[in-house]
C-alpha cells in the first residue's frame, strides 16, 4: 500500500535506538577471533552437468558450529567472480539448479545453509542437531551480546568468504552478496563485516530495528519470538532496555556504516513482516554508493515479475531487457 506518510519518513529514517558505543570494537574484536583461515572440506559432487563444477563445502564454525554450503565454479581458465546466496528464515540454500543460471554469465555461486535451521549446517554446542527455529532471535539475548545466536551466523558468514576468497579458481576482488528477506539481512552483514565484498542486492531485509518493530505490534511469525519473550518472560518489560540494547549487536542497521561496496534494496511497501520502516532504517544509514526500488504493490512474498531479471542484471552486469504494459 503507498502511503505518503510512510513514504515521507521513511526518506530520513534511521531507526529507533542508536548504534552501541562500542559496536565496531565488539566486531573487530570477535573477527580477530576467527581471523586464521579454517580447515576445511570442499568435495566435488559429479552431475555430468557440462562447463561447471559443484562442490559440498564444510567447515567448523563458532561454538563448535558444523556450516555446510555449496559451491557451483563455471570451468574457466581464469578465476571467476563470485556471488554468495543468502536464504529466508528458516529455510536453506538453494538447490543446484538454482545456482546455474549465473554461471552462464560466468559467476560462481555459493550458497549457505544457516545453523539450526532447515539445512545441513549444525548449531555445535547448543544443539550438535536438527533444527533448532523458532527463538534464533531471541537466544542469548539475556545471556549477553557475546552469547547471541546471531552473532555466531554472522561469524560463519564471515569464515565462508574468507574460504572461498582462498580459493584457486575465485577472482576474490570480484565477490557479490544476494538475498531475500533474513538473506538479504545476511547479505547486508556480509558486507558490513567482510570489505571482499563489492556488490550486495538485499531484497526486503530481515532482522533491523528491533525497537520500531516492538512499537509496531507483533504481525507477523518471522519477529514472533520477540513478541512471545515479552508477554511470557518479560510482560512488565522490565529488561525491554537489556535486551533492546543487546540486541542492538546484531541489528543489521547497526552495520551499515561499515558497508563500503554498492548496495541495491528492493521493498515491497505492503511488507508487513520485515516492515519498509525498518528496511530503510538500514538504506538511511549506509554511506557507500546505494540505490533502491520501490513495489507499492508487494508484500514479503515472491517478486517474480522483473524482478529476477533485475536482480541479475545488477549481480551479473547484463543488460536483460524489462517489457511494460504499452511496449
Amino acid at each position: 500500500m503507498r502511503n505518503p506518510a510512510l513514504v515521507e519518513e521513511m526518506k530520513t529514517y534511521k531507526g529507533r535506538d542508536e548504534v552501541p558505543q562500542d559496536f565496531d570494537a565488539f566486531w573487530d574484536g570477535e573477527i580477530d577471533k576467527v581471523s586464521v583461515l579454517q580447515d576445511y572440506q570442499l568435495e566435488e559432487r559429479d552431475f555430468h552437468i557440462p562447463n561447471v563444477k559443484c562442490y559440498e563445502l564444510t567447515f567448523k564454525g563458532t561454538r563448535d558450529g558444523l556450516v555446510y554450503a555449496r559451491v557451483v565454479l563455471p570451468k574457466s581458465e581464469e578465476k571467476v567472480p563470485v556471488i554468495f546466496h543468502f536464504h529466508g528464515y528458516m529455510g536453506r540454500c538453494w538447490d543446484w539448479t538454482d545456482m546455474l543460471a549465473f554461471t552462464v554469465a560466468g559467476y560462481g555461486v555459493v550458497s549457505m545453509d544457516v545453523r539450526g535451521q532447515s539445512g545441513y549446517s549444525q548449531d555445535g554446542l547448543r544443539s550438535p542437531l536438527g533444527n533448532t527455529v523458532k527463538g534464533q532471535i531471541i537466544r542469548g539475548a539475556v545471556e549477553g551480546k557475546e552469547q547471541l545466536f546471531y552473532k555466531d551466523v554472522y561469524l560463519d558468514i564471515y569464515q565462508l568468504i574468507e574460504i572461498v576468497a582462498s580459493l584457486p579458481q575465485v577472482n576474490d576482488k570480484q565477490l557479490a552478496s544476494y538475498g531475500a528477506s533474513q538473506g538479504g539481512a545476511l547479505a547486508l552483514v556480509a558486507a558490513g563485516l567482510n570489505p571482499r565484498i563489492k556488490r550486495t542486492v538485499a531484497i526486503y531485509p530481515f532482522l533491523s530495528d528491533f525497537r520500531r518493530v516492538l512499537e509496531i505490534g507483533n504481525t507477523s511469525e518471522a519477529y514472533d519470538e520477540l513478541f512471545r519473550y515479552f508477554k511470557f518472560h518479560d510482560p512488565f518489560h522490565e529488561t525491554e532496555e537489556q535486551i533492546m540494547e543487546t540486541l542492538g549487536y546484531i541489528d543489521v542497521k547497526n552495520l551499515a556504516h561499515r558497508i563500503k561496496g554498492e548496495v541495491r534494496m528492493i521493498t515491497g511497501l505492503d511488507d508487513d513482516v520485515c516492515y519498509p520502516i525498518t528496511q530503510f532504517a538500514i538504506y538511511n544509514r549506509l554511506t557507500c554508493e546505494k540505490s533502491y526500488r520501490l513495489m507499492p504493490e508487494y508484500a514479503h512474498e515472491a517478486m517474480n515479475v522483473h524482478v529476477n531479471d533485475q536482480v541479475y542484471n545488477w549481480l551479473c552486469g547484463s543488460e536483460i531487457p524489462f517489457t511494460y504494459v504499452g511496449r
